[in-house]
């Protein structure tokens, strides 16, 4: 595979290298948020940086200017650096941070601004409840964030008092009468909900804008993108969930609220949309949104879409409730849009990030005619974040072979070259070899064709025989591709000997939305026909060790693999890993997302329970035969332990040979430095137990 995006400068390189490995890939640095300054002369990024010895991950600001300058770390004694956006007038920096400064340490984080050319951070708030995300006003004296506040209480003051108080509660107990009260890994606070504030810079003064009323944010904490600032400063438009009992299946609305007053405006109110991502236009005059018409059906994907508020004489959108038009601006093009959005500075265009077929382009799409898909801006890889000013455009992309570069490019000129603003883990990477990567089709379900990214180990020989390893990635309606993954990077997998095959089953994200929706109601039944079309391709070719072929999943993948135990012959597959994997649908329902499952199942467990049950492996446990790890969180509130318990119980009740390796202190992803490497240890001796190899692999020849 073409790597798009070459570095600025490269280390010089040596000439034997190593497979990547866990102890390399925690050394890598990651980047977070990017801004771009408002004149496009330096960007700034967040940079994590994990320690494996002290197992903790702390990040910092680095300034990359755009005129080919050498980047500089902005801040340096945070613990967590983060959110950085830029002012208005480009003279200073605001971000996120908790930190010690004059014998104050934060309990919470809180709103800090350092000027560009460096110096001392100084702390703006001291908020009790903390700041989640913000935005700065216009006026650069203000920012409007966003906070977890009790919606009883009025003042700052009051909501300190009430945080101090329960910093001290000796009780450990969650008491809720709420139907949304718990996400990914962490339960909504108890008794709060997210707010609206302004923050007044210079004298700290904080203004809830939503007090005493029932209005709240969605409470995935999706953070600034869920609300934006007019280019007058004096209103504020948001999305909410119009309910009066908020649910994690609700669509959300958009609402605008003025800043003075205080007075709430419903702009697009109707059961038939959800919307996301609101972004005011240069002008103000119109609000760019993700838009998914879910009345049409519940798996509607966002399309970028304008808002206009409705003023002295307009028309409102036929059909559309709510004091504004709504337009969709490709209506005919079936990919699912990203948040945020971005306005081209002239506001003639609208830019997102979108799957495409195993990449994330960045693309750009016209407002003012109606255009049958957007065009590429930057293309390669997997664009994680972007950011735009004047001509500059600045894009964080990954690819297979690198973490994610921060590039400056030309807006209106797509066709130029961008330009590395930084040479972050280019050295440490130096002496790390990469195996190809290459894109595959295969005939799968339906007689359709099915992408298969393959990995091969460095030094690949195809004279001899190696082991097949199926690493199938979550969702369902997510994607493998040509991006850098940290928790499953099937380099670190490959790198023992074994090619792997990352197939993108019916209902992957990037394919249209007819491939994504095909499994609705069916779970488990195309996406085990395409996995096993690549596996009889795979099966075909002559560097393939039919004798030793592995299926492993993490979430999706995970079912998948619980699945396939159920339903394949034993022998085929060696031995599977199963991470966070759904194994019981009606134990599953103590998930967070207990609301949108079924939908997805086609019906809830006492409605059909047929159906729910044709749908979930625990129903084929006497058909389970093949070995299995199983690995799991107590903290995953997505796919809750329960199901990985169950099923390493199975296993063990059946007499198959198991292994379980559970972490009180994970969620759905492994975090921790040292659990990771623990986890990919693991991984790699279980397949090693079953005849994968798991020595020491050599020093491979580097061609750059």
């Amino acid at each position: 595979m073409k790597d798009t995006a070459p570095p600025k400068k490269r280390a010089t390189p040596r000439r034997l290298a190593r497979p990547l490995d866990v102890d390399t890939l925690w050394q890598l640095q990651r980047l977070g948020g990017v801004s771009l300054a408002p004149d496009g002369r330096a960007a700034v990024v967040s940079v994590a940086t994990p320690s494996m010895e002290k197992n903790h991950t702390r990040s910092r600001l680095w300034l990359l200017p755009t005129d080919r300058q050498a980047p500089r770390a902005l801040t340096s004694c945070g613990e967590r650096d983060g959110q950085p956006a830029w002012s208005p007038r480009g003279d200073c920096i605001a971000f996120v941070a908790r930190r010690e400064q004059e014998d104050l340490k934060d309990s919470s984080p809180q709103l800090y601004t350092i000027a560009a050319d460096g110096g001392e951070a100084r702390r703006h708030s001291q908020f009790g409840p903390g700041i989640e995300s913000f935005k700065w006003l216009p006026d650069g004296r203000r920012v409007v964030f966003s906070a977890w506040v009790w919606p009883g209480l009025k003042g700052a003051a009051a909501q300190n008092k009430a945080m101090a108080a329960w910093r001290e509660r000796k009780e450990s107990g969650y008491a809720t009468s709420e139907g949304y009260y718990r996400h990914w890994d962490h339960n909504v606070p108890q008794g709060r909900v997210l707010h609206l504030l302004l923050l007044d810079l210079a004298s700290g003064r904080v203004t809830d804008l939503f007090e005493g009323t029932a209005l709240e944010l969605p409470r995935d904490g999706a953070g600034n993108e869920v609300y934006d600032v007019h280019p007058s400063g004096r209103r504020i438009a948001f999305v909410h969930d119009p309910s009066a009992r908020p649910l994690q299946v609700n669509r959300l609305a958009l609402s605008e609220i003025d800043i003075a007053t205080r007075r709430v405006q419903p702009l697009v109110d109707d059961a038939a949309w959800d919307l996301a991502g609101p972004v005011y236009s240069p002008d103000g005059r119109h609000i760019a949104v993700a838009a998914a018409h879910v009345g049409r059906k519940h798996t509607a994907l966002a399309q970028p879409a304008l808002v206009t508020p409705a003023t002295a004489g307009s028309k409102r959108s036929k059909g559309i409730k709510g004091a504004a038009t709504l337009r969709v601006l490709v209506p005919g093009w079936d990919r699912a849009i990203n948040t945020p959005l971005r306005w081209a500075p002239d506001g003639s265009a609208v830019l997102f990030t979108a799957e495409d077929r195993g990449r994330c382009p960045l693309w750009r799409c016209p407002v003012e005619a109606e255009a049958a898909a957007p065009t590429v801006l930057h293309a390669g890889g997997w664009v994680q974040g972007f950011d735009v000013a004047g001509d500059t455009v600045v894009v964080q992309a990954d690819s297979a072979t690198h973490p994610a570069r921060v590039l400056a490019r030309s807006l209106a000129d797509a066709a130029a070259a961008p330009r590395r603003l930084e040479d972050f883990n280019d050295a440490l990477l130096a002496g790390v070899a990469f195996g190809e990567v290459r894109e595959v089709s295969v005939t799968g379900a339906l007689g359709e064709p099915v992408q298969v990214w393959l990995v091969f180990p460095p030094g690949f020989d195809a004279k001899k025989k190696h082991p097949v390893n199926h690493v199938i990635h979550g969702g369902p309606f997510a994607a493998a591709g040509d991006t850098f993954s940290w928790r499953w990077n099937p380099h670190i997998f490959a790198a023992p000997g074994h090619v792997i095959a990352q197939v993108n089953y019916h209902g992957s994200s990037g394919f249209g939305f007819a491939f994504r929706d095909s499994l609705i109601g069916r779970q488990g039944e195309l996406e085990l026909q395409d996995i096993e079309a690549a596996t009889d391709w795979l099966l075909q070719q002559r560097w393939a060790d039919k004798t030793r072929v592995y299926a492993t999943g993490g979430s999706y993948g995970g079912f998948l693999v619980a699945w396939m135990n159920g339903h394949v012959a034993p022998g085929r597959y060696r031995a599977y890993v199963c991470h966070a994997g759904v194994y019981d649908r009606i134990a599953t329902f103590s998930a967070d997302s207990y609301t949108t499952r079924p939908l997805d199942l086609g019906a809830r467990y006492w409605e059909d329970p047929a159906r729910v049950a044709a749908q979930s492996p625990h129903s084929f446990a006497a058909q389970m035969h093949t070995p299995t790890l199983v690995t799991h969180g107590a903290q995953d509130f997505r796919v809750p332990d329960c199901n990985g318990l169950a099923y390493y119980n199975t296993l063990q009740a059946r007499g198959i040979d198991a292994r379980l390796l559970w972490f009180p202190d994970e969620n759905h992803w492994v975090l921790k430095p040292r659990n990771s490497r623990l986890w990919y240890t693991e991984f790699a001796a279980w397949l090693a137990r079953h005849g994968g190899p798991m020595a020491r692999p050599q020093k491979a020849k580097v061609q750059r």
